[in-house]
């Protein structure tokens, strides 16, 4: 915090620090309520989980803090560091990582366990900003050598966890690429290499499963998409089977149609002890029947503020390297919200993917609030440039 005369105030957007504010309340007050059936589960209470994800919120509000102070420069010198770091923890994950969810994409490091994909996002957008900004990139060698072949080897190593979190990434690094005004061969080139490259992927697999999530992606797009329909003549384990496989989809469906314009009140979800895994992936859902539609659509809005913020520091930056970079981190945290409510509310298949700032989480709270925590950098950046800007011409006048 920086004093400014008789108080304490902070800079950058305000309108995101509100953001941040509300978005941290909301977290702290449904995890609490959504997380009865993991505390029976852990043989602990709620107000146990209500510690820890405050603990947790503590720790990504001083990780929001800590990029807030750090000088802009300081990232464009970390940029290329950092994201070959992250990507040795992409390989180490890949070596050695624990199973979490039948998906090895976790790794502990000093007994404190983290997710490596999820630290790799934000430092491939960093790694991409500083490029777009050094070089020219007007060859299609020097676009594979500097773009190309790095951001294949990290969607690569993330695809191996998490098919969904791989297209998340790809998919924002194309409109920023596209925003940033790379050459259209160069993209039609990279999409026809990438259709090839994964027709690739799917061979290994079928061949040597070298890639088990894409098996579990095709399935949960088959149970999205088709509807096997139950019969008296199966066996009831078979008519089980078939509730399993839409089980997570249908609870969440009934946890929102259950309610109108107004939820049935903080705490008094019925869903939360049904649904699997109520305080992370289908929180969104738990807030819903709780707050009603109403609820919803403040959450909703708040995400659709923070995206319209950071367009507007976008106008104002100055360089490629922070226009790219708060147009890829508001692209990338705005896009995982709205993939987690439509997967919340029935319009794509279930992607396993937490609700930014929201969800119960480590890692992923600490990565979202460092990446608010640069937005919010660059904010400050901008608007201390253009106090200095003010005073000069005062000085002239």
């Amino acid at each position: 915090m920086e004093k400014s005369g008789s108080y304490i105030s902070l800079k950058g957007d305000k309108a995101i620090w509100t953001i941040i504010l509300f978005l941290s309340l909301i977290s702290i007050s449904a995890v609490y309520s959504s997380s009865s059936s993991l505390a029976f589960m852990k043989e602990k209470s709620t107000t146990d989980f209500l510690m820890i994800q405050m603990r947790y919120v503590i720790f990504s509000l001083t990780a929001l803090y800590i990029c807030y102070k750090i000088p802009l420069g300081w990232y464009r010198i970390l940029a290329r560091f950092i994201f070959i770091l992250s990507i040795i923890l992409l390989l180490l994950a890949l070596v050695a990582g624990a199973e979490y969810n039948q998906a090895g994409r976790w790794i502990k490091i000093f007994n404190i366990t983290f997710q490596p994909a999820e630290f790799a996002k934000v430092t491939t957008l960093l790694y991409i900003s500083k490029v777009m900004e050094d070089k020219k990139l007007d060859t299609f060698k020097e676009y594979t050598i500097h773009i190309m072949t790095p951001v294949a080897i990290v969607l690569l190593l993330i695809l191996y966890g998490s098919v969904s979190a791989s297209l998340l990434l790809g998919g924002v690094i194309l409109v920023i690429l596209i925003l940033g005004g790379i050459k259209w061969s160069h993209l039609l080139k990279t999409a026809l290499i990438a259709i090839a490259s994964v027709s690739l992927v799917i061979l290994l697999n079928l061949s040597f499963g070298l890639f088990p999530r894409i098996e579990t992606a095709v399935s949960r797009v088959k149970n999205f998409t088709t509807e096997e329909k139950i019969s008296e003549e199966l066996s009831a384990a078979e008519k089980q089977r078939i509730h399993d496989k839409t089980l997570q989809a249908d609870m969440a469906r009934i946890a929102i149609t259950s309610v109108g314009i107004l939820g049935k009140g903080p705490g008094k979800s019925t869903q939360r002890t049904l649904l699997p895994h109520p305080y992370s992936d289908f929180i969104y859902a738990i807030i819903i029947e709780e707050w009603g539609s109403i609820g919803g659509i403040i959450l909703l809005m708040l995400y659709v503020w923070l995206f319209s913020r950071s367009i507007m520091i976008t106008r104002k930056c100055k360089t490629t390297f922070s226009s790219v970079l708060v147009m890829g981190l508001a692209l990338l945290i705005t896009s995982q919200a709205m993939l987690h409510i439509c997967v919340n509310v029935g319009l794509l298949p279930v992607t396993g993917h937490t609700l930014p700032l929201v969800s119960l989480g480590g890692t992923s709270l600490l990565i979202v609030g460092g990446s608010f925590g640069i937005i919010l950098s660059v904010s400050r950046t901008i608007e201390s440039g253009q106090t200095a800007q003010i005073i000069d011409q005062n000085s002239e006048g």
